[in-house]
Protein backbone atom coordinates (compact mmCIF):
# COMPACT_ATOMS: atom_id res chain seq x y z
CA UNK A 1 0.00 0.00 0.00
CA UNK A 2 1.04 3.58 -0.50
CA UNK A 3 -0.22 6.35 1.75
CA UNK A 4 -3.91 5.88 2.47
CA UNK A 5 -4.56 3.75 -0.60
CA UNK A 6 -3.85 0.19 -1.57
CA UNK A 7 -0.88 -0.10 -3.93
CA UNK A 8 -1.93 -1.75 -7.17
CA UNK A 9 1.61 -2.73 -8.00
CA UNK A 10 2.44 -3.92 -11.50
CA UNK A 11 5.31 -5.85 -9.96
CA UNK A 12 2.93 -7.94 -7.84
CA UNK A 13 0.80 -8.64 -10.91
CA UNK A 14 3.90 -9.71 -12.81
CA UNK A 15 4.60 -12.31 -10.14
CA UNK A 16 1.12 -13.84 -10.52
CA UNK A 17 0.58 -16.13 -13.48
CA UNK A 18 -3.19 -16.07 -12.94
CA UNK A 19 -5.44 -13.01 -12.78
CA UNK A 20 -7.58 -11.83 -9.86
CA UNK A 21 -10.89 -9.96 -10.27
CA UNK A 22 -13.34 -8.83 -7.60
CA UNK A 23 -17.03 -7.91 -7.66
CA UNK A 24 -18.45 -5.35 -5.24
CA UNK A 25 -21.73 -3.59 -4.53
CA UNK A 26 -24.48 -3.20 -1.98
CA UNK A 27 -26.91 -6.03 -1.25
CA UNK A 28 -29.32 -6.42 -4.14
CA UNK A 29 -26.96 -4.92 -6.72
CA UNK A 30 -26.77 -8.20 -8.66
CA UNK A 31 -23.01 -8.67 -8.38
CA UNK A 32 -23.27 -12.32 -7.27
CA UNK A 33 -25.54 -13.31 -10.15
CA UNK A 34 -23.38 -11.49 -12.68
CA UNK A 35 -20.11 -12.87 -11.32
CA UNK A 36 -21.51 -16.40 -11.66
CA UNK A 37 -22.53 -15.69 -15.26
CA UNK A 38 -19.02 -14.42 -15.96
CA UNK A 39 -17.58 -17.56 -14.42
CA UNK A 40 -19.77 -19.85 -16.51
CA UNK A 41 -18.74 -18.03 -19.70
CA UNK A 42 -15.01 -17.90 -18.98
CA UNK A 43 -14.71 -21.49 -17.81
CA UNK A 44 -15.44 -22.64 -21.36
CA UNK A 45 -11.91 -21.73 -22.43
CA UNK A 46 -10.02 -20.72 -19.29
CA UNK A 47 -9.00 -22.22 -15.95
CA UNK A 48 -11.27 -20.15 -13.68
CA UNK A 49 -12.20 -20.32 -10.01
CA UNK A 50 -15.25 -18.57 -8.52
CA UNK A 51 -15.07 -17.83 -4.80
CA UNK A 52 -16.68 -15.52 -2.26
CA UNK A 53 -16.36 -13.80 1.08
CA UNK A 54 -17.10 -14.57 3.81
CA UNK A 55 -15.73 -17.98 2.89
CA UNK A 56 -17.40 -21.31 3.55
CA UNK A 57 -14.73 -22.35 6.06
CA UNK A 58 -14.99 -22.10 9.82
CA UNK A 59 -13.48 -18.61 9.81
CA UNK A 60 -16.17 -17.49 7.39
CA UNK A 61 -18.81 -19.16 9.52
CA UNK A 62 -17.47 -17.21 12.51
CA UNK A 63 -17.96 -13.99 10.56
CA UNK A 64 -21.55 -14.87 9.69
CA UNK A 65 -22.30 -15.81 13.29
CA UNK A 66 -20.78 -12.59 14.61
CA UNK A 67 -22.89 -10.52 12.21
CA UNK A 68 -26.05 -12.45 13.05
CA UNK A 69 -25.47 -12.09 16.80
CA UNK A 70 -24.71 -8.39 16.51
CA UNK A 71 -21.20 -8.37 17.95
CA UNK A 72 -19.44 -5.03 18.05
CA UNK A 73 -17.92 -3.53 14.91
CA UNK A 74 -14.28 -3.99 15.90
CA UNK A 75 -14.77 -7.70 16.60
CA UNK A 76 -16.63 -8.21 13.32
CA UNK A 77 -13.97 -6.35 11.33
CA UNK A 78 -11.20 -8.43 12.89
CA UNK A 79 -13.06 -11.64 12.06
CA UNK A 80 -13.52 -10.51 8.45
CA UNK A 81 -9.79 -9.82 8.32
CA UNK A 82 -8.89 -13.24 9.72
CA UNK A 83 -11.15 -14.98 7.22
CA UNK A 84 -9.67 -12.93 4.38
CA UNK A 85 -6.11 -13.75 5.42
CA UNK A 86 -6.87 -17.46 5.06
CA UNK A 87 -8.71 -16.84 1.81
CA UNK A 88 -5.82 -14.88 0.31
CA UNK A 89 -3.51 -17.82 1.01
CA UNK A 90 -5.83 -19.98 -1.14
CA UNK A 91 -6.13 -17.32 -3.83
CA UNK A 92 -2.35 -17.01 -4.09
CA UNK A 93 -2.08 -20.76 -4.64
CA UNK A 94 -4.72 -20.67 -7.38
CA UNK A 95 -3.01 -17.74 -9.08
CA UNK A 96 0.39 -19.42 -8.92
CA UNK A 97 -1.17 -22.38 -10.78
CA UNK A 98 -2.30 -20.02 -13.55
CA UNK A 99 -5.95 -19.95 -12.50
CA UNK A 100 -8.06 -16.84 -13.01
CA UNK A 101 -9.91 -16.05 -9.77
CA UNK A 102 -13.28 -14.29 -9.57
CA UNK A 103 -14.20 -13.20 -6.04
CA UNK A 104 -17.67 -12.11 -4.93
CA UNK A 105 -16.79 -9.47 -2.28
CA UNK A 106 -13.30 -8.74 -1.03
CA UNK A 107 -11.61 -6.21 1.24
CA UNK A 108 -13.53 -3.27 -0.21
CA UNK A 109 -16.74 -4.76 1.16
CA UNK A 110 -15.29 -4.67 4.65
CA UNK A 111 -14.15 -1.08 4.17
CA UNK A 112 -17.49 0.07 2.74
CA UNK A 113 -19.71 -1.75 5.23
CA UNK A 114 -17.73 -1.85 8.45
CA UNK A 115 -16.58 1.76 8.22
CA UNK A 116 -20.17 2.79 8.85
CA UNK A 117 -20.21 0.87 12.15
CA UNK A 118 -16.62 1.67 13.06
CA UNK A 119 -17.10 5.45 12.85
CA UNK A 120 -18.11 5.46 16.51
CA UNK A 121 -15.28 3.18 17.62
CA UNK A 122 -12.06 4.07 15.78
CA UNK A 123 -10.56 7.11 14.11
CA UNK A 124 -10.24 7.01 10.30
CA UNK A 125 -12.00 3.63 9.75
CA UNK A 126 -10.82 3.36 6.13
CA UNK A 127 -7.19 3.65 7.18
CA UNK A 128 -7.64 1.36 10.19
CA UNK A 129 -9.08 -1.46 8.08
CA UNK A 130 -6.37 -1.01 5.45
CA UNK A 131 -3.70 -1.20 8.13
CA UNK A 132 -5.04 -4.58 9.27
CA UNK A 133 -4.60 -5.92 5.74
CA UNK A 134 -1.19 -4.42 5.03
CA UNK A 135 0.80 -7.60 5.88
CA UNK A 136 -1.05 -9.85 3.43
CA UNK A 137 -3.11 -7.75 1.02
CA UNK A 138 -3.30 -9.05 -2.55
CA UNK A 139 -4.38 -6.41 -5.11
CA UNK A 140 -7.01 -7.39 -7.67
CA UNK A 141 -6.22 -6.78 -11.31
CA UNK A 142 -9.61 -5.07 -11.55
CA UNK A 143 -12.60 -4.46 -9.29
CA UNK A 144 -16.13 -4.19 -10.70
CA UNK A 145 -18.48 -1.99 -8.67
CA UNK A 146 -22.22 -2.43 -9.24
CA UNK A 147 -24.04 0.81 -8.41
CA UNK A 148 -27.80 0.80 -7.91
CA UNK A 149 -30.39 3.05 -6.25
CA UNK A 150 -30.84 1.78 -2.69
CA UNK A 151 -34.64 1.60 -2.90
CA UNK A 152 -34.36 -0.52 -6.05
CA UNK A 153 -31.82 -2.79 -4.36
CA UNK A 154 -34.08 -3.28 -1.34
CA UNK A 155 -37.04 -4.03 -3.62
CA UNK A 156 -34.99 -6.76 -5.32
CA UNK A 157 -34.22 -8.49 -2.01
CA UNK A 158 -37.60 -7.93 -0.35
CA UNK A 159 -38.47 -11.65 -0.26
CA UNK A 160 -35.32 -12.90 1.46
CA UNK A 161 -34.33 -12.93 5.10
CA UNK A 162 -32.56 -9.68 5.75
CA UNK A 163 -29.21 -9.30 7.45
CA UNK A 164 -28.56 -6.41 9.87
CA UNK A 165 -26.84 -4.63 6.95
CA UNK A 166 -29.92 -4.47 4.75
CA UNK A 167 -31.43 -1.17 5.89
CA UNK A 168 -31.98 1.86 3.68
CA UNK A 169 -30.04 4.41 5.73
CA UNK A 170 -27.17 2.00 6.27
CA UNK A 171 -26.91 0.97 2.61
CA UNK A 172 -26.92 4.59 1.49
CA UNK A 173 -23.81 5.18 3.60
CA UNK A 174 -22.24 1.97 2.30
CA UNK A 175 -22.86 2.99 -1.30
CA UNK A 176 -21.32 6.40 -0.58
CA UNK A 177 -18.22 4.61 0.73
CA UNK A 178 -18.06 2.41 -2.36
CA UNK A 179 -18.22 5.39 -4.71
CA UNK A 180 -15.43 7.06 -2.74
CA UNK A 181 -13.31 3.91 -3.04
CA UNK A 182 -14.06 3.67 -6.76
CA UNK A 183 -12.64 7.15 -7.31
CA UNK A 184 -9.55 6.42 -5.23
CA UNK A 185 -8.74 3.06 -6.71
CA UNK A 186 -10.13 3.27 -10.25
CA UNK A 187 -12.80 0.57 -10.15
CA UNK A 188 -14.83 -0.31 -13.22
CA UNK A 189 -18.15 1.26 -12.19
CA UNK A 190 -21.24 -0.38 -13.66
CA UNK A 191 -24.87 0.72 -13.84
CA UNK A 192 -26.57 -2.18 -12.07
CA UNK A 193 -29.95 -1.32 -13.62
CA UNK A 194 -28.68 -2.88 -16.84
CA UNK A 195 -29.67 -6.48 -17.52
CA UNK A 196 -27.51 -9.13 -15.89
CA UNK A 197 -26.58 -10.44 -19.34
CA UNK A 198 -25.40 -7.01 -20.49
CA UNK A 199 -23.41 -6.52 -17.28
CA UNK A 200 -21.83 -9.95 -17.65
CA UNK A 201 -20.76 -9.12 -21.19
CA UNK A 202 -19.08 -5.92 -20.03
CA UNK A 203 -17.21 -7.79 -17.30
CA UNK A 204 -16.17 -10.60 -19.65
CA UNK A 205 -14.83 -8.10 -22.17
CA UNK A 206 -12.79 -6.26 -19.54
CA UNK A 207 -11.44 -9.49 -18.07
CA UNK A 208 -10.46 -10.86 -21.46
CA UNK A 209 -8.63 -7.61 -22.21
CA UNK A 210 -6.76 -7.88 -18.90
CA UNK A 211 -5.88 -11.49 -19.69
CA UNK A 212 -4.59 -10.55 -23.12
CA UNK A 213 -7.27 -12.38 -25.09
CA UNK A 214 -7.77 -11.19 -28.65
Amino acid sequence: MAGNKFNYSGYIRFLMTGRFFTFEGIDGSGKTTVSRLVYEALRQDHDVKWTKEPTGGWTGEAVSRAVKEGLDAVTVSLLFTADRNQHVREIRRWLSDGTTVLCDRYVHSTIAYQSVHLAEHVQSPFDWIRSLHRPFYLPPCLTFLFVLDVDTALHRIRDRCHSPFERRDFLEQVQHNYVHLAREEHFEVLDATESREALAEICIKKIREEMGDQ
